[in-house]
């Protein structure tokens, strides 16, 4: 199953509302997350842009998709952004497939 890298910011009004209600929203995105055909990998608060970092496996990008884009209607989060996460083995399967790819640079 497809890996993802989701990354959350929370609106100040979300925060606001965690300061002044601390909760563990786990079990939530578990749910979410399991509810659409996935498992949720774990989930962590950090510092800088994002307010939580997880890493989920999906089905799919339809499901990828669709768990942004619950969670981004919700209305408590500044902004979600969702990477692919490729093995090690799918890396190395897409670098040999560039190299057979023909691709050319533009000629300067």
């Amino acid at each position: 199953m497809p890996s993802y890298l989701v990354q959350v910011s929370y609106t100040s009004e979300a925060v606001a509302a965690l300061v002044h209600n601390p909760q563990d929203r786990t079990g939530i995105i578990r749910k979410s997350i399991k509810n659409l055909g996935g498992k949720l990998i774990g989930s962590w608060l950090s510092f800088g842009d994002y307010d939580v970092v997880l890493i989920a496996d999906m089905p799919d990008n339809v499901s990828a998709a669709a768990l942004a884009m619950a969670a981004a209607a919700g209305g408590s989060l500044k902004s979600i952004k969702t990477t692919p996460l490729l093995s090690t083995e799918e890396a190395k399967a897409a670098a040999t497939k560039a190299s057979e790819s023909g691709y050319t640079p533009v000629q300067q």
